[in-house]
């Protein structure tokens, strides 16, 4: 069960697929990405801020499973979700729906966090934490 869950909409460009019109596969991470910083934007921590206080967040880890295609001109929804609270590392499940509401792509991202001067792994953010909580409490007075 998510504690926090936010849902992006894109359309398949042209640019994305392949001969057959279907999105190429790589093209799921770009997916991934943009749905995890507009997430991360729409609680006011574009990645520019996590630098600008010194805390970088690489991807550790991706992965991937496809269930099914997306084709030019669909229009995608993309949901990520926090299962759990940071510490160092920040685990993003993430599903990408066609527009029937079928799952076409399940899958996840690790991020790690480190400070930018040193390079050394660190533990999220306090202040990163805080955001995560307000978020919390502002989905708990609208249920």
């Amino acid at each position: 069960m998510s504690i926090i869950s936010y849902e992006f909409k894109t359309r398949v460009r042209y640019k994305d697929t392949d001969q057959m019109g279907v999105m190429h596969h790589a093209n799921y991470i770009v997916l991934y990405e943009m749905a995890r910083t507009e997430w991360l934007r729409s609680m006011g921590l574009p990645y520019a801020e996590f630098e600008r206080r010194g805390v970088m967040s690489p991807i550790i880890e991706v992965n991937l499973k496809y269930m099914g295609p997306a084709f030019y001109d669909e229009v995608l929804t993309v949901k990520v979700a926090m299962e759990e609270m940071p510490s160092a590392r920040l685990v993003i499940p993430t599903e990408v729906y066609n527009e029937q509401g079928k799952l076409i792509n399940r899958g996840s991202v690790t991020l790690g966090f480190i400070n930018a001067e040193t390079r050394r792994p660190c533990r999220a953010p306090e202040w990163f934490i805080e955001a995560i909580n307000r978020e919390i409490e502002k989905n708990e007075n609208i249920e």
